[in-house]
């Protein structure tokens, strides 16, 4: 059985919720979801410049779980920009 999954320190809610590429109707789309988690990971390590320590303890995670989660975040995102996809944030 499998451990429960532990909830993350979220301290960020972003404006917007998503991302589409200009011109390519919404029917026409695949879209990517970056859950809260992942979102947050990214807005403390990249856009905060927070070292990975520092950023996995604002989340209340190791520092593996952290780099699991940032790797995701970052996968994602790279996959909605090269492959012209719409990219959703999940609303918790």
């Amino acid at each position: 059985m499998p451990r429960p999954r532990l909830r993350k320190i979220i301290r960020f809610r972003p404006s917007a919720f998503y991302f589409k590429p200009r011109g390519i109707p919404m029917k026409d789309l695949e879209e990517v979801v970056l859950t809260m988690e992942e979102m947050e990971s990214l807005r403390l390590k990249d856009y905060k410049n927070l070292d990975q320590v520092t950023a996995a303890e604002k989340m209340k995670t190791s520092q593996s779980t952290f780099q699991r989660i940032l790797t995701s975040a970052r996968q994602k995102i790279a996959l909605a920009i090269v492959e012209g996809k719409a990219l959703e944030i999940e609303r918790e």
